[in-house]
């Protein structure tokens, strides 16, 4: 390795380690609850080391998030790049992007719930790529509508279904849950309920409860 190469690398290595940290920082803080000191010490540097990688806290979001929704959309493709019926490439794409949620649940909490805090410029990036996946899920629900293997109710609704199962993981999962609760069961569950969500049978509406207590 040259010269170049090994400088290269350890701006790498020093970059992920800082972006580790705001991840940290923002996850336990919130952003705006976060400063520029607090995620230099958490990455144990001084304030000043961070300005060699980052202009701003808002530039740190914007990384976290942008390589966040990168390998999001990596994985989605990935997934249905692998081939099969349409079945089996949405419950693979519903399969993968909850695990990676799940895995990366500290991160993904901070790339999906801070995206107020973005700069304009930076957040028409994301949605860009936030659009990229919303489309990865189209395609499949419009190739099963047309193929007959689904029937839902409404083709937005179930597009916006398939995200959300995904993205609302990293909300509540955490490490502590238990076996009951492991990556890999949560995603062949909401996999399962995915393919359920979109092939299964009707049921009649039943009215709205007003008032008093659900399960009283």
């Amino acid at each position: 390795m040259g010269r170049g190469e090994e400088v290269t690398k350890r701006r790498e290595v020093a970059l992920a380690n800082l972006l580790a940290a705001a991840i940290k920082t923002f996850a336990e803080h919130g952003f705006h609850g976060s400063s520029i000191k607090d995620v230099a010490r958490a990455a144990g540097v001084s304030p000043a080391a961070i300005y060699l990688y980052a202009d701003s806290k808002e530039e740190l979001l914007y990384l976290i998030s942008r390589d966040g929704h990168q390998e999001a959309v990596r994985v989605v493709e990935a997934a249905v790049a692998g081939g099969g019926s349409v079945l089996e490439r949405t419950r693979r794409a519903v399969h993968d992007l909850v695990l990676h949620h799940v895995r990366f649940h500290t991160m993904s909490r901070v790339v999906n719930y801070e995206l107020a805090a973005l700069s304009r410029e930076h957040s028409e990036e994301i949605v860009a790529l936030r659009r990229q996946l919303n489309d990865a899920f189209k395609h499949l629900v419009d190739d099963g509508i047309t193929g007959g293997d689904f029937e839902p109710p409404d083709r937005r609704m179930a597009v916006t279904g398939l995200m959300s199962l995904a993205v609302d993981t990293a909300r509540w999962y955490h490490p502590g849950l238990g076996p009951s609760y492991a990556p890999e069961i949560i995603a062949d569950s909401y996999a399962e309920m995915a393919v359920r969500m979109l092939t299964g049978t009707a049921v009649p509406a039943v009215p709205a409860m007003s008032g008093g207590a659900p399960y009283a």
